[in-house]
């Protein structure tokens, strides 16, 4: 950390997932249980204060969760590492780049059809992901991205923990004179005409 740099400035940025999950570390998460998974993530990711920090929380399901989507979709290694890190390009276009909406789907249609582009001159080798499972991708990706960016935007924008730390509520209590006594509807009224 430079002089330069706010406190907690290397805690904001989780590590590259790109160097840090190649399909060989990912065939073995793929073996492992939910909370395995996320002890190993957060882990790899040097989340240390995920049970108190909200932005960590998010992270750590986010890339939970978008593991255990490609898990269940079957995705190789070398398909779920690519998953990782378009998930990763995607937040952190978010985060550095202050992208909006437009400009990351833009970005994220790019990466795609790069990957899924069929070479043309050698027909042995095929593309990454095939159109089924590229619609797949863009489905879960839009599904647990672009349908809240504006949370996630709000989220790398705002630094939430002063927010909550410096809020101060007063809540005042109606004191009833005599909080046994019936209410009219509720008795019966045989009770009643008494």
């Amino acid at each position: 950390m430079t002089a330069g740099e706010p406190r907690g400035a290397e805690k904001e940025q989780p590590k590259e997932l790109l160097s840090l999950l190649p399909p060989e570390l990912i065939q073995e998460l793929q073996q492992s249980s939910a909370e395995r998974l996320q002890a190993e993530l957060k882990e790899i990711l040097g989340f240390t204060n995920h049970q108190i920090c909200m932005k960590e929380a998010v992270l750590l399901d986010y890339y939970v969760c978008g593991f255990w989507w490609a898990k269940e979709a079957n995705f190789t290694p070398t398909q779920a590492s690519f998953t990782m890190a378009v998930l990763h390009k995607l937040l952190d276009n978010i985060r550095e780049k202050q992208m909006s909406l437009v400009d990351n789907l833009v970005d994220f249609s790019k990466v795609l059809s790069v990957v899924c582009q069929s070479p043309t001159s050698d027909e042995s080798t095929s593309s990454l992901l095939d159109s089924k499972e590229a619609a797949a991708l863009t489905c879960f990706i839009r599904n647990s991205l672009f349908q809240k960016y504006r949370l996630y935007q709000h989220l790398f924008t705002k630094p939430r923990e002063e927010l909550l730390t410096g809020m101060e509520k007063t809540i005042e209590v109606f004191h009833c004179q005599d909080p046994l006594a019936p209410l009219e509807q509720g008795i019966p009224t045989h009770l009643y005409f008494q």
